[in-house]
Order: C-alpha cells, then sequence, then structure tokens
C-alpha cells in the first residue's frame, strides 16, 4: 500500500479533510463524520499532486466555476459500493434523483436501502455527488456533513431555491 497524504481545508460549509496517495484521491470527510475513515500508519500529513488538483477543483466548484470533477479517484469499498458510487458521477449538476431512482441506475430497482446504505458511506462527498439523492417526496434526506451542508450544496447547484429567499416559489 502507498503512503497516502492528507491535509484540512477551508470551505464554505466546514473544513475537510482531503486524502491521496499517488494513484487517486481517497476520501474527502467533513468534520464530523459519520462513517469515519479508519486511518492507517501509512498516513502522514502532506502534500502531493493530487490533493493539489483537488484542492483547486474544490475551490473553484465552491466559486460556482465548476461542474463536473476531473480527478483520478481511489474510493475503497465493496463492489457493490464502488458501483453506486461511480453512478452518482453520472447525476448531473443541478440535478437530484431520488433513492428510487438511483437504485434503477444501479440495476437493483428493489434494493434501496442496500443503495441507500452504500450512498451513505461514500468516502468521496462532493466529487461523487451524494448530496443530489434525495427522498421521493423532495425531501433532504440524511447526508454525512449534515442537512444543512446538502442544502448549501444544492443551493450553490442551483438546485433547491435559496432557503432565505423571500420571494422563492413555495408548494401550495
Amino acid at each position: 500500500m502507498e503512503m497516502i497524504r492528507y491535509q484540512y481545508m477551508d470551505s464554505p460549509v466546514e473544513p475537510l479533510l482531503l486524502a491521496a496517495d499517488d494513484d487517486g484521491l481517497h476520501l474527502i470527510e467533513f468534520h464530523s463524520p459519520r462513517h469515519p475513515m479508519a486511518r492507517l500508519e501509512k498516513w502522514v500529513e502532506g502534500k502531493n499532486s493530487i490533493l493539489d488538483m483537488a484542492r483547486a477543483q474544490l475551490d473553484e466548484y465552491f466559486s460556482g466555476t465548476r461542474k463536473q470533477f476531473d480527478l483520478p479517484l481511489a474510493p475503497q469499498g465493496t463492489p457493490f459500493q464502488t458501483e453506486v458510487w461511480h453512478t452518482l458521477a453520472t447525476i448531473p449538476y443541478g440535478e437530484t434523483i431520488s433513492y428510487a431512482q438511483l437504485a434503477q441506475r444501479v440495476g437493483k430497482p428493489t434494493a434501496m436501502r442496500a443503495v441507500g446504505a452504500a450512498n451513505g458511506r461514500n468516502p468521496l462527498p462532493i466529487v461523487l455527488p451524494c448530496h443530489r439523492v434525495i427522498g421521493a417526496d423532495g425531501s433532504l434526506t440524511g447526508f454525512g456533513g449534515g442537512l444543512p451542508t446538502k442544502q448549501f450544496l444544492l443551493e450553490l447547484e442551483g438546485a433547491l431555491p435559496p432557503a432565505n429567499d423571500l420571494f422563492a416559489e413555495t408548494a401550495v
């Protein structure tokens, strides 16, 4: 196993932990993750070219100038989890889908709970946009970074009207 370098990055939502080896980005973690990734002895604080690219692309995303990420990714999970995570990357910027739709796209339409569990263990949130998966009724459901962060990301992408917009349309 290669040396994994990590560093913290300030962001509009909260500090993010980024971790990568020379082959790909392994982790983007929020300050208080629901499912923290185990830190192995081969993790050292530092820099590498993939972390530099990830920081730059995340900065562009948060400034509204990047709609798609172009990074080598190395998420660690079961074959089913990685299939779900790679399917997340196909959800376009500014759009949302339901857990049922995600299960359909993965080819397991009756496995909504398993798909939801895999979605919840996504080690690369934002880049693999698990925040774009919402409840069938349009509600914002669980998110490792918290619902306010999920709402912020969807508002940033234009998938939700800003919460404090007095002139936003409301459901009648």
